[in-house]
């Protein structure tokens, strides 16, 4: 039995080994699968969702399983009920779990007390199943990660993590461009330094990329603090000269939602070098195949 929090939770060859299975099942969506034919899979969202929610909700269906939505108003987490509890009852009754909360302990809680799988459907710390998407769609574009020199513009959150994570384990350079005062979580940094470069240098971290990836300055738990990273962030935006500065073939990817004009510009995000909604997509083949993985082993 295997847990998804971290995509250091999956060996390189694993990782591998999903994405090659995501992009089979991409091949032949819509076909039927009894895979998980009466198992039902509960997810647990402590965060509002647009793409996670949909993309698992209908992945579960594909694979011929039954989901349940539980968000704080619907059960008893959101009345402080343990959730070493709400664990050992739901591991009694389904068959996975995915969950979406804010600080990472709660998510690593649950995977400790939960006797079925759990995948981690975002935290404040790592959200793994987006970049399972993500070097999906690099892989279907331009073929092996390994090697090749990726940009990180923005802020050093959550995204920027996991992003780091599978530099180490794929063996590629992450190159991340940040204000000072918001650079990547100093353990995950130590961990990743073979394969990663910080700068505050946009055009620096840019310079011969492959790909250039940004996220929201704002996301979720900073909403108050909009205007004021809009100010910190000022000279973080993607915008066509920042891309310039990639690889003339570089594509662009962006988690969503995204906020034109900020993080990145729409000539950017709406252009031929942007693949986000490819990368959007991919949610759903790619969590197909990590649910496959995870409930077959």
């Amino acid at each position: 039995m295997r847990h998804f929090l971290s995509l250091m939770d999956l060996s390189a060859k694993e990782i591998r080994r999903i994405i090659a299975r995501a992009m089979e099942l991409k091949a032949r969506a819509g076909a039927a699968s009894s895979l998980m034919d009466g198992q039902t899979a509960v997810l647990v969202f402590e965060k509002s969702s647009t793409r996670t929610r949909i993309s698992f909700e209908v992945g579960i269906r594909q694979l011929g399983g039954s989901s349940l939505f539980l968000s704080p108003a619907d059960s008893h987490l959101g009345r402080g009920e343990p959730i070493e509890d709400t664990a050992r009852v739901l591991s009694r009754m389904t068959d996975l779990i995915v969950m979406r909360t804010g600080p990472h302990q709660r998510v690593e809680t649950m995977a400790e007390h939960a006797s079925i799988p759990v995948i981690n459907g975002l935290s404040d710390f790592n959200h793994p199943c987006q970049l399972l998407a993500d070097i999906q769609t690099f892989t279907e574009h331009r073929g092996d990660i390994r090697g090749k020199k990726i940009a990180w513009i923005g802020d050093g959150n959550n995204v920027c993590h996991s992003w780091m994570n599978a530099a180490r384990q794929l063996d590629f350079l992450l190159s991340i461009a940040t204000p000072v005062d918001h650079r990547p979580n100093h353990a995950v940094t130590e961990s990743c330094r073979s394969n990663i470069e910080l700068t505050t240098d946009p055009g620096n971290a840019a310079s011969g990329a492959a790909l250039v990836v940004t996220d929201t300055w704002s996301g979720m738990g900073y909403e108050k603090e909009k205007e004021t990273r809009s100010i910190i962030f000022s000279g973080y935006c993607v915008d066509d000269a920042l891309m310039s500065a990639a690889a003339d073939d570089a594509l662009f990817m962006h988690c969503l939602p995204a906020y034109r004009g900020c993080e990145v510009a729409a000539s950017v995000i709406d252009g031929p070098q942007s693949v986000v909604w490819d990368e959007a997509e991919n949610r759903l083949h790619a969590q197909k195949a990590l649910m496959e993985f995870l409930v077959s082993t």
